[in-house]
């Protein structure tokens, strides 16, 4: 009877402060709202991480920039997403072994990660820019900062570069590893963080535990890919067996939950869903209750937002 009690009252307080958790929690007061996110600047319109990119996007009506940092040897914080410049510059050059006005110019034609059968082409800027530079020409749009390798150093300068320009409440950062996310927060609290992989999985155990009403979380994005577009055999080279698709299947059911994020959202913490690139995948992501979509088409998701009001009329 006691015990038959205790659980009734655990559940009714959880689904309680599920639906109102700032009864518990006081709201996070992110200063802008992001609906619309250009991933690596918009990678299918414009070679990824250039100025080219950042400025199509940016016109075009991107409400926030993605991006990746690495440091040179010259300990400049550099725009590109990879360490190993073979991928987008042809040559096993390593970022963090090079002086920054040495590094190779980009390939003209980079293949999309999210969609490996199109290639996009560079007309002209092949240049591999400075975060400073970004920070110059936009200063006054957030810019997501994907801090991509495990350096004190480099979070320090992404630091110092973001107060420098008195970015703090419109820059968001951090990485999937658990580690460089913890160093992020110590470095710069007053920064918001995203969720790392272990993270997010802590947040699914307490979601379905029941626990997560009762607990506080520091970060104020949670961004995660939406499992089913790998499975899109269009825009994928890998092939899976039937137990792999069942379990990306699961993985897609226990993951976009509209109940979890709208609970998010009450929070001020924001949903962004990676990386979405036609018109299917951004209804089925709004469908779910992101707040935003990263895409490498900044101009396909600007006009199925203005097409599609009926998601944003809350």
């Amino acid at each position: 009877m006691v015990f038959g009690l205790l659980v009734g009252g655990y559940v009714f307080t959880s689904l309680l402060l599920l639906k109102y958790p700032n009864l518990l929690h006081k709201k996070k007061r992110i200063k802008f709202t992001a609906r619309h996110i250009s991933h690596r600047g918009g990678a299918g319109e414009h070679l990824e991480n250039t100025m080219t990119a950042f400025r199509h996007a940016t016109n075009t009506g991107t409400e926030m920039l993605e991006l990746d940092c690495h440091l040179t040897k010259d300990n400049q914080v550099v725009v590109c997403h990879d360490n190993n410049l073979l991928r987008t510059c042809g040559c096993a050059v390593l970022i963090s072994q090079t002086d920054y006005k040495d590094l190779p110019p980009m390939k003209n034609e980079l293949p999309l990660d999210f969609n490996p059968n199109v290639s996009t082409v560079g007309v002209k800027d092949r240049h591999i820019p400075l975060l400073k530079e970004v920070f110059d020409d936009f200063p006054s749009l957030p810019i997501n900062i994907d801090v991509k390798v495990d350096d004190d150093l480099l979070i320090k300068k992404v630091s110092d570069l973001v107060k420098e320009y008195n970015r703090e409440e419109i820059t968001v950062w951090g990485n999937r590893q658990e580690t460089i996310n913890g160093k992020c927060f110590k470095c710069n609290p007053r920064i918001p963080l995203v969720f790392s992989f272990r993270r997010v999985l802590i947040l699914l155990a307490l979601f379905y535990s029941g626990l997560l009403p009762f607990v506080p979380i520091k970060e104020s994005f949670l961004e995660v890919i939406m499992p089913s577009i790998v499975l899109d055999e269009k825009k994928s080279l890998l092939q899976f067996s039937k137990n792999r698709r069942l379990l990306i299947q699961f993985c897609d059911i226990i993951l976009m939950r509209p109940l979890l994020f709208e609970h998010l959202e009450k929070r001020g913490i924001q949903v962004y869903l990676w990386v979405l690139n036609d018109d299917d995948e951004f209804a089925k992501g709004f469908k779910h209750g992101a707040t935003g979509i990263m895409t490498d088409y900044p101009t396909k998701l600007v006009d199925f937002i203005e097409k599609n009001p009926q998601f944003f009329q809350r």
